[in-house]
């Protein structure tokens, strides 16, 4: 669609310049803004509405496997930190430092939360005594601190928000379960209520989380060709447990170190939602996220407020009824093609026209937001049909980032060929591996392309027969390469 084509005429176009296009799109959504603080961002209602409606749908997921909600301190002792070397190595370049309260040097420093394994390690070697208090299925919204040096709204920034989850058991077996389900859990998620579909996988031990035993995360492919890392899933295997001496009396009445997990997704996922549906008029909202669903614009003409307005508010009625998140924008002060324009660059899924020969041919117009497409729609069954388009919305765009991600992964059986893809196509790039962390260094050092994830069922057999694009020698999986945000 050409410039002159748009309705939303001020935002960059995503195919000239897509940091600026994104930036853009934050701002003039809405959706957040910059602070003083470097790395700090503001997030304002309508993105934080994006959010606890992620927050909402994801907090049912996780209360429906057994989990519960608690709330840990968001100051952490340097000691805690420093039990398991790995994790505190891992973090440190990260950590922002508390070293004062009011006017008193603390004797110990504080650091502000980064993650909690440290803290609720130490909390549960206080509450776990049995086998019989297992497993512990915690979950925490919260805020975290991470001292990053590049910093984009929602994507990277110093302060983020997130969900955490720890949680303790009896067997390695169990942990594991654990861990995997909550990763097919994330994938569901943003495949369901994002309509952003994933890859998912281990990482290797190069990128795992620091103090895991393995890693596993999801990875989706924005609409620039680049990665995003949309949540983790960690099996901590007894590596904080023995650090911080959590142990349990088994059922033979024997000692043991529990077997942990940790797993989290953040408000990335909004960022997700910008990059992998937003189009050259802004965003492209999934309804079932969306903050407002359905627009209700009445075409001001004539008598319009007697006439229009009665019919608009009805429609409103019903809509809500039915169980829609609806708004009426009825503000005198602008012209319907103002309007149109400023909600199709905040994303509202669907556009309901009605004006003054609507209303005498007892019908309103929809317009949707993913594909441009206007539909007349008997006033008498709005409420069906809206669901309905909405419904059909949440697909359309699944299936359109789906054929991109398609689209976009390909496979290299060569150093060559794959360096060609990542230069002028970018994407995924599947590739043997030989799972030398020698070649992993290399390719990300040469290509700026790292391994996001290795599925299940690019493992082992999946490898037989074919060479490391690096290094020459038998591969031992097919790992997804991609250069990331």
């Amino acid at each position: 669609m050409s410039k002159d084509e748009r309705l939303v005429k001020q935002i960059t176009p995503k195919s000239e310049d897509f940091s600026r296009w994104y930036a853009e799109i934050v701002q003039k959504a809405e959706l957040a803004d910059y602070t003083p603080m470097k790395g700090m961002m503001v997030i304002r209602p309508y993105g934080y509405a994006i959010w606890e409606n992620i927050q909402r749908l994801m907090d049912d997921r996780i209360k429906a496997t057994g989990h519960v909600n608690a709330y840990f301190p968001l100051f952490i002792p340097e000691s805690f930190l420093k039990k398991e070397a790995e994790h505190v190595e891992g973090f440190t370049p990260e950590v922002a430092w508390v070293t004062a309260g009011g006017n008193e040097e603390l004797e110990e420093r504080l650091a502000v939360r980064p993650t909690s394994e440290a803290i609720i390690g130490y909390l549960y070697s206080k509450w776990i005594k049995s086998w019989r208090d297992l497993p512990i299925l915690y979950n925490q919204w919260a805020n975290i601190v991470r001292w990053e040096k590049v910093t984009r709204p929602f994507l990277r920034t110093t302060e983020f928000l997130w969900q955490e989850g720890h949680t303790c058991h009896e067997t390695a077996q169990e942990a594991e379960e654990e861990t995997l389900k909550i990763l097919a859990m994330y994938k569901e998620f943003c495949e369901t209520e994002l309509a952003i579909p994933v890859i998912a996988g281990r990482k290797t031990l190069r990128e795992k989380f620091a103090g895991a035993q393995m890693t596993y995360a999801i990875e989706a492919l924005m609409s620039d060709g680049k990665a995003l890392q949309m949540g983790t899933s960690h099996n901590l295997g007894q590596h904080f447990s023995k650090a911080f001496d959590i142990k349990f009396e088994d059922r033979n009445q024997t000692l043991q170190y529990v077997w942990q997990t940790s797993w989290g997704t953040t408000t990335r996922m909004v960022g997700a939602v910008i990059m992998a549906h937003g189009d050259d008029s802004g965003l492209r909202l999934p309804p079932r996220v969306a903050p407002v669903q359905v627009v209700l614009i009445p075409i001001a003409f004539g008598n319009w407020k007697e006439t229009v307005l009665p019919a608009v508010l009805a429609a409103q009625e019903t809509l809500k009824k039915a169980g829609l998140r609806v708004l009426v924008d009825a503000r005198e002060e602008f012209t319907p093609g103002w309007k149109f324009a400023e909600h199709e660059m905040r994303g509202v899924p669907l556009r309901i026209e009605i004006g003054p020969r609507d209303v005498k041919a007892g019908q309103a117009v929809f317009v949707r937001r993913d594909i441009k497409a206007k539909e007349p729609v008997p006033l008498g069954e709005l409420a069906v049909r809206a669901a309905a388009v909405l419904d059909e919305i949440q697909a359309s765009l699944y299936a359109a980032a789906l054929k991109f991600q398609d689209d976009n992964t390909r496979v290299a059986e060569t150093y060559a060929d794959f360096k060609d893809i990542l230069e002028n196509r970018r994407g995924f790039v599947k590739s043997p591996w030989c799972g030398g962390g020698e070649c992993e260094d290399k390719i990300k050092a040469e290509t700026m392309a790292t391994i996001r994830v290795i599925p299940p069922d690019c493992e082992g057999p999946a490898a037989e027969g074919r060479t490391c694009i690096s290094c020459g020698r038998e591969a031992k999986a097919i790992a997804y390469f991609a250069r990331a945000y």
